[in-house]
């Protein structure tokens, strides 16, 4: 797996969220190494605005909410209604054209 990877949940179990898929034990599944439980690729925050659902499992379809969930998940902080709003603002700043090939649905399992 290249690219940064990051543990989904550092404060709390991301199975725990509505929607979550609790089968899905990230990189654990390649390795079998138990280290690896929960690790997932983390994406580009690219055009994040544009290509919900959120999470690696799609959990979230709401922008704000998946930005308050990681907040809590792997920053142990409850944001404000403006800090959402305003990390919202700079998400949104990051959206361009998306490639037409990153439209397509890939298969999945």
């Amino acid at each position: 797996m290249s690219g940064v990877v990051q543990k989904a949940g550092l404060f709390a179990d991301y199975h725990t969220l509505p929607g979550s898929n609790p089968e899905d034990k990230g990189r654990f599944e390649v390795t079998q190494a138990v280290a690896d439980t929960d690790i997932f690729k983390v994406p580009s925050l690219r055009n994040i605005a544009e290509t919900y659902p959120y999470f690696h499992d799609g959990a979230m379809a709401d922008l704000p909410d998946a930005i308050e969930t990681m907040a809590s998940l792997q920053l142990n902080k409850n944001l404000s209604e403006e800090e959402v709003e305003d990390i919202v603002a700079f998400l949104k700043s990051l959206t361009g054209k998306i490639p037409e090939d990153a439209l397509k649905v890939p298969p999945m399992p």
